[in-house]
């Protein structure tokens, strides 16, 4: 049963323990007390036997919380990924959910988000919470990077559809005051047909964490559709992938989004 703790999602496993350390969650706690401080998420109905358990052998609140933050310690050593899945639940299964990772990484970090998709829909409910996160964190700097895609008989001149597309995102597709630092591909552009896409799937948080997913951010791929991606706490890799995005800008392979 103490394995429900250890394949707890590190932000729940945080929670825990400072609710514990506090004395705010009994070592022996309820389910309504439990859900107080977890609140509807995925792992968290699973911690109350094994919490009752520590309760017995008199473990108290600050002691479980040391020994929860040194299996995160541990855990952060051996740079274990969660899983990250979309679509039907599958029994015995352990996995986060892709929208709840995506919201997590958006909308809690401190000073920095790399964020790269395909494809979105409904600009206004895909980028809500990030650009919530911008207002209440003006340091925060983010950049997206997205696709402009050039549909099949367009004729138009590249610098055309550039606008276009610029015009339609800041004034229908972003939801916030505060804008973020946008960049596409010029090569899906090529009016004699895409020598590339931007195709990556990526998300990196404040350099530390790295969510890698098939699912662009639209909502069949967040709540319907089969996806499957990781996500890495590994500060190594968070630079080398914002390295890489940064070095393709520097070398002005991506473009910058005209401002409206």
């Amino acid at each position: 049963m103490i394995d429900s703790l250890i394949d707890l999602p590190s932000h729940l496993r945080e929670r825990l323990a400072s609710a514990l350390e506090s004395g705010l969650l009994d070592p022996s706690p309820t389910r309504a007390s439990l859900s107080s401080v977890l609140g509807d998420q995925e792992g968290a109905e699973d911690v109350v036997a094994p919490l009752l358990q520590l309760g017995r052998l008199g473990i108290t609140g600050p002691a479980a919380a040391a020994w929860l933050r040194t299996i995160a310690h541990a855990g952060a050593r051996i740079r274990k990924p969660d899983l990250v899945w979309s679509g039907p639940e599958v029994p015995g299964l352990r996995a986060r959910d892709t929208r709840r990772v995506y919201e997590e990484l958006l909308g809690c970090a401190e000073h920095s988000i790399w964020a790269s998709t395909y494809a979105f829909f409904d600009g206004p409910s895909a980028f809500q919470v990030l650009a919530r996160r911008m207002e209440s964190r003006p340091a925060l700097h983010v950049t997206l990077l997205l696709n402009i895609q050039r549909q099949r008989g367009n004729s138009a001149a590249s610098e055309q559809l550039v606008r276009r597309f610029a015009d339609h995102f800041w004034k229908t597709d972003w939801p916030g005051s505060s804008r973020p630092s946008v960049f596409y591909d010029p090569r899906a552009l090529d009016p004699e047909g895409p020598g590339g896409v931007l195709h990556a799937k990526a998300v990196v948080a404040d350099d530390q964490a790295v969510f890698v997913t098939s699912a662009n951010l639209t909502e069949a791929a967040l709540d319907r559709n089969i996806e499957l991606g990781v996500l890495i706490r590994d500060r190594a890799l968070a630079l080398t992938v914002g390295g890489y995005f940064r070095s393709l800008i520097d070398r002005d392979l991506l473009k910058p989004l005209p401002s409206a």
